[in-house]
């Protein structure tokens, strides 16, 4: 892929920005306007400009709808801190057409990060795949912001190829290196652990220990649910190919649609239980669905902790 010119860098990163900032403006708006209430969604206090302070705070939209100074007034601790978790092995690159899941967690967290932002909430960043790639502190400044989205961007449009995963080691990673209660949010599908009880065990041990450190767990499972769950293809024989792996079957969908369906439904189920026995909230993120629902769980579980 050739290097992007600074300019163009800087339009991507805009990008990012504007839908992020649409995505969130327009979820706060139908917050308003329904009788969904309950929900901290008020950024900034103001109070009265004093004679000789510095102006780089003003709120100068606020003195041209009422012709007087008001300084925003931002507290010195954030709120919460929250770290965000993305899973950039091969399968997330699924579906091939349209956005697939790894975009559509992109923008996701894209969204969440400039709510944090509004909300004076401290937030880093964590890629993984079969190992973890990079991480961030969290912080809540608007460069620490831009800052991730570089990193997202460049996530973006550097998808990887025949990369596995292994979520329980990156977890167990983040539980070593987080010492302040946190929300820890995943973006996966999950797919490492389909069928292998050893690697689901893995996994919830690897919970388990940043459940002791006291953090709280949200996974987003991430899915293309026509094709992932409902297994709805075209019926004709279809050739299918393990994005991780590379493993390659010619099947006609309708001959397998029952089992693949029963064993994925059974996966499910496990991996249902195993959270409501840790106390972990596990969110499907149909990337068909839009970005709201992702949205309000965040919001339903920062206000359950502050």
């Amino acid at each position: 892929m050739p290097k992007l010119s600074n300019d163009q860098h800087v339009r991507q990163l805009a990008n990012l920005e504007l839908l992020a900032r649409q995505v969130v403006e327009g979820f706060i708006t139908g917050l308003h306007q329904s009788p969904f209430h309950g929900f901290s969604v008020e950024f900034a206090e103001h109070r009265l400009y004093n004679s000789g302070e510095s102006v780089k705070n003003i709120d100068w939209k606020l003195l041209a709808r009422t012709d007087k100074l008001f300084v925003k007034q931002y507290e010195e601790e954030t709120n919460l801190r929250c770290y965000l978790l993305l899973d950039t092995s091969s399968s997330m690159n699924f579906p091939e057409v349209g956005i697939n899941k790894l975009q559509f967690s992109v923008y996701a967290i894209a969204s969440l990060m400039y709510l944090f932002k509004k909300q004076r909430d401290a937030f880093g960043l964590c890629l993984f795949s079969d190992k973890m790639d990079w991480m961030s502190p969290a912080r809540s400044t608007s460069a620490h912001l831009f800052y991730l989205y570089a990193e997202l961007e460049r996530v973006y449009n550097n998808p990887k190829a025949g990369t596995a995963t292994n979520i329980a080691q990156t977890l167990h990673h983040v539980a070593a290196e987080i010492h302040q209660r946190s929300m820890v949010i995943i973006f996966s599908d999950m797919l490492e652990n389909s069928m292998n009880a050893e690697k689901m065990n893995a996994l919830f041990a690897a919970i388990q220990h940043l459940k002791y450190k006291k953090h709280e767990v949200v996974i987003f499972n991430v899915t293309s649910k026509q094709q992932e769950v409902d297994f709805d293809f075209d019926n004709r024989p279809h050739h299918f190919v393990d994005i991780e792996t590379g493993e390659q079957v010619r099947v006609h969908p309708n001959k397998i649609r029952d089992s693949y369906i029963a064993s994925l439904k059974e996966y499910r189920h496990q991996l249902e239980l195993k959270c409501a026995q840790y106390h972990i909230d596990m969110v499907d993120a149909d990337i068909s669905q839009g970005y709201n629902q992702i949205l309000r769980e965040y919001l339903i579980k920062r206000n359950r902790m502050i």
